[in-house]
């Protein structure tokens, strides 16, 4: 698993600047100028009161994506009277759907939701991989238990009529631990633009490596061509830092 390993110290300086997060835009075009990809689904994951809806808008906003959250879809489906809470798998389904639908288009997409199961996130996985796209799992937690339930406890609703889980259904939650690599944002005692910042470095990260990885290979010479003829390339992204 990935965590942060610069922690938030330093990241203030970068944060009243758009730098990295320019640089990952940077980034994504350097991508699709190599053609290894158009869009990604970015799946954030994470128990109630992590923080992940505040990140997902967040991270939304700056890269352009499209985001997907599953509390507004599960409470639309309550709202038209066809279902109750609890919903099972119907609100991942359709979110699933979504998802793929917009990845086709050539648009990034955020999936937010619990993602509790492995059986879920293998699902958005499949969803990615049927829309040809890159996949990158992100799970977002508060490693401070007190800090956590106050979230929990004190959080308003932001969906009409969605009813939000108390601390102890939070902590009663059937959440299965992850079983591959992944990225983690820990939220606990940050300012959300924070881990926003500590976010873009992880995806900074992965998105240069992919793209060097996908560099193509140079044509093989020809004995009747120049050797100073220059192959037209785009230039190698630089990873980005957020602690400058």
């Amino acid at each position: 698993m990935l965590s942060d390993p610069d922690g938030p110290a330093g990241v203030g300086a970068s944060l009243r600047s758009t730098g990295a997060l320019r640089r990952y835009a940077a980034i994504r075009t350097s991508l699709a100028c190599y053609g290894s990809m158009e869009s990604m689904l970015i799946v954030i994951g994470g128990l109630p009161g992590t923080g992940k809806t505040t990140l997902a808008r967040l991270l939304a906003a700056r890269v352009g994506a499209v985001h997907l959250r599953i509390d507004t879809i599960e409470q639309a489906i309550v709202r038209s009277g066809l279902a109750e809470h609890p919903l099972g798998p119907v609100g991942y389904t359709v979110g699933y759907a979504l998802s793929k639908e917009h990845l086709q288009q050539g648009l990034t997409v955020i999936a937010e939701s619990v993602n509790p199961l492995s059986v879920t996130r293998d699902a958005w996985r499949d969803a990615g991989a049927d829309a040809g796209v890159t996949v990158i799992e992100i799970e977002v937690i508060c490693s401070d238990p007190a800090e956590h339930q106050q979230r929990v406890i004190s959080r308003s609703v932001d969906i009409p009529d969605l009813e939000l889980p108390n601390w102890q259904q939070v902590l009663d939650y059937d959440y299965e631990p992850w079983g591959r690599e992944h990225v983690i944002v820990d939220t606990a005692g940050q300012d959300p633009q924070v881990s926003l910042a500590s976010l873009v470095r992880h995806l900074d990260r992965l998105a240069a490596g992919r793209a060097i990885s996908r560099r193509p290979a140079p044509a093989p010479h020809s004995p009747g061509a120049s050797r100073r003829t220059r192959q037209p390339q785009c230039r190698s992204p630089q990873t980005a830092r957020t602690d400058r």
